[in-house]
């Protein structure tokens, strides 16, 4: 009897001492704390860490690297890139990728010894490729910081909590998606670059969403009205791949129906039904035929989608290696503009992110049963999902590829008057050939045009041409100071211009421009603020970026 009272009171010790562990979270105390693990949360940890800071990397997926890796993306990139208009590091990241390929797989001679490798021969980039090996080339650049104790990456663990007063963030607590416990990371300098800004309410970061009007920015292309919960659509992708004769049709989406049958409500209006060889192009809003095959060596009018973000082409390996292609679908069928990720409650967001994944999967599921062939048949039963390229049971990427994100209100926002060419040619109509505006405190360079997919609100494309542009420190510094810094597409610019700034190699000098200013805060004592309004430290800081490899001002206009 006495013992077995002491084996109950013993066991309900043990069950307290397991509540009390569970509840108080584990800490981590650094100097540079990055969360969001994608691109420019990558670049920013890398930056930090190079820079002597010690740095905690969270990320919400198993796979750091956000657009190349866990939303499948290839990289979207300007056609000077493999020459200048990124970091030096960035540059390292696409060579590195080149090597692993000759380093690990068996190409031909041809494409073993061209210098400009692209895996997948893809025409949407000059790399495009496997995200599983971006995930082996991002983790060896930082893994010489882990192994250092520099560096501690926390995978699979989101923002839930912070301690933040004054425009100051003390702590953030993010949380394990499998095992529900948290972490405390306290930190000199955070910096935010999660998908969708997660983590300026949490730190009291004013920001903004959405749609500027007219009135607020001045912009040629801005809403008429305010419009805080218009934003680009989202899309998840997925991998396939092809063979002819074979059957591997996947079971019929629960939406299928809808989907099928679904015609887009957007102004201008759509070419038609979602699930179509025709839709608009993004330039023009006129109907435009898309041509798809994926029978090896066909040939027709007009872009083969097949061939568009093809990221495994067979013929750089050697002959029997690949029976058949791969290719990545993120397509104007698969965006998902039904709902706004960033104003959802957390049980419509998980609504929202299922509905996309069917219109996904709904997507193949009409290639491969409904779709027109150019030899008059319907569907392509051969369509093979790739699971295993994405490292998914349900065969979509990880996580969505997202667009538009939270934007803080910054010491600088950048506008289209800045960098559109149509409004700079309005602002000097005497230049033949104007220049987007110069900056002087820019931490860096970019290109893309001003592109905006379809939107929540129903806008059809907004894509428009740009100028080559710098990226102004002031846009990654919170309006009211402080120690947070935005190291992705939730950097000062609008809904406009996150058009142009919110592409891989932007991202990524974002990013790695946010971990090197923090890192330079934490070693002169000076914040960003009175860095960027001080022209010698300025100055200094530009000098200081310039020999890590930052280009801070493109060469003479072309």
């Amino acid at each position: 009897m006495i013992r077995r009272s002491f084996l109950k009171v013993y066991a309900a010790e043990l069950a307290g001492a397991a509540a009390f562990l569970r509840a108080a979270p584990a800490s981590f105390s650094c100097d540079v704390a990055v969360i969001g693990g994608g691109v420019g949360g990558v670049a920013a940890a890398l930056a930090a860490a190079r820079n002597g800071m010690r740095v905690v990397l969270t990320e919400e997926t198993d796979w750091i690297g956000g657009q190349l890796t866990s939303q499948a993306v290839p990289p979207d990139e300007h056609q000077w890139i493999e020459s200048y208009g990124s970091t030096a590091s960035y540059r390292a990241y696409r060579n590195a990728v080149r090597q692993y390929y000759r380093d690990h797989y068996s190409l031909t001679e041809a494409a073993r010894n061209n210098p400009h490798l692209n895996p997948g021969n893809g025409s949407v980039s000059r790399l495009t490729h496997e995200p599983r090996v971006s995930v082996a080339v991002l983790e060896a650049m930082l893994q010489p910081f882990v192994a250092r104790k520099k560096l501690t990456i926390l995978r699979r663990h989101i923002p839930v909590a912070a301690d933040a007063a004054n425009g100051r963030v003390s702590s953030v607590i993010v949380q394990d998606l499998e095992s529900g416990n948290k972490t405390e990371i306290s930190a000199q300098y955070f910096i935010d670059a999660t998908e969708t800004g997660d983590l300026l309410p949490f730190a009291k970061t004013e920001f903004v969403t959405g749609a500027e009007s007219r009135a607020q920015t001045g912009e040629l292309h801005a809403a008429p009205e305010p419009q805080p919960e218009n934003v680009q659509s989202f899309t998840y992708c997925f991998a396939m791949d092809y063979f002819d004769g074979q059957d591997h049709t996947i079971d019929k989406p629960a939406e299928y129906s809808f989907w099928r049958d679904y015609i887009p409500k957007l102004t201008p209006p759509w070419t038609g039904k979602l699930l179509s060889w025709v839709c608009p192009n993004p330039q023009t809003l006129e109907p435009r035929n898309l041509y798809f095959n994926p029978v090896p060596g066909a040939s027709g009018h007009g872009l083969n989608l097949w061939v568009y973000r093809r990221i495994l082409d067979p013929a750089n390996f050697t002959p029997g290696k690949y029976q058949s292609a791969i290719t990545l679908v993120n397509w104007p069928q698969n965006d998902f503009w039904l709902g706004d990720l960033i104003s959802a409650a957390p049980a419509e967001r998980a609504k929202l992110l299922q509905r996309s994944k069917q219109l996904s999967l709904s997507w193949l599921y009409w290639m491969q049963t409904e779709a027109p062939r150019p030899d008059g048949k319907a569907g392509w039963k051969g369509l093979r999902l790739r699971k295993d390229v994405l490292g998914t049971s349900d065969g979509l990427a990880k996580a969505p590829y997202i667009r538009e994100s939270r934007r803080i209100k910054a010491e600088f926002t950048v506008l289209e008057q800045h960098v559109g060419l149509a409004a700079r040619k309005q602002q000097f109509p005497e230049i033949e050939k104007p220049r987007a505006q110069a900056f002087s405190d820019s931490v860096g360079v970019g290109y893309y045009r001003l592109d905006l997919h379809p939107s929540t609100g129903g806008n059809n494309y907004i894509d428009i041409a740009s100028l080559r542009f710098q990226i102004p420190l002031g846009s990654l510094i919170p309006h009211r100071g402080g120690n947070l810094l935005a190291g992705c597409k939730n950097l000062g610019v609008t809904h406009i211009t996150n058009g142009c700034y919110r592409l891989h190699p932007v991202e990524w000098n974002i990013g790695e421009a946010a971990g090197a200013v923090a890192a330079r805060a934490v070693q002169t004592g000076d914040s960003p603020g009175a860095i960027r309004n001080s022209p010698a430290k300025l100055h200094d800081l530009q000098r200081w970026l310039t020999s890590q490899g930052f280009e801070l001002a493109w060469p003479s206009q072309d």
